[in-house]
């Protein structure tokens, strides 16, 4: 008896507005649902195709042109006095780290196939 008045309170019609805004709140929910799971199919997309795609490579460092079974040869001019501290080389560009009579500091960069100083930097202090 008890639980028959239970289901019948349970079993009620909703209030009209109140249908409404349950409506439009489960219509909003799909709509919200909607959105992310294409959302989530972007990135998964993304990802599969990142994965897949093939990277074309770079263009590779002009090398110096040595003929085999011969060395390579040039000269360097530098300041006078200058003392090589330390140097760097990356394809055909070569780095050098100086230390120069007057006890400054300064970098050059040459490019060996040229055959000619690209830049200077001089170090200072501030």
């Amino acid at each position: 008896m008890i639980q028959d008045q239970d289901d019948q309170i349970e079993e009620k019609p909703l209030d009209p507005a109140v249908e409404r805004v349950r409506r439009k709140l489960v219509r909003f929910i799909a709509i919200n649902l909607g959105i992310l799971f294409l959302a989530l199919m972007a990135v998964v997309a993304a990802l599969v195709y990142r994965a897949t795609r093939v990277e074309t490579p770079t263009a590779p460092v002009r090398e110096l042109p040595v003929p085999s079974g011969t060395a390579a040869y040039g000269e360097i001019s530098l300041p006078r006095g200058a003392n090589i501290i330390s140097h760097a080389i990356s394809g055909n560009r070569l780095s050098l780290s100086l230390e120069l009579a007057d006890g400054s500091r300064t970098i050059f960069i040459y490019d060996m196939t040229e055959a000619r100083l690209l830049a200077r930097f001089d170090i200072k202090e501030e």
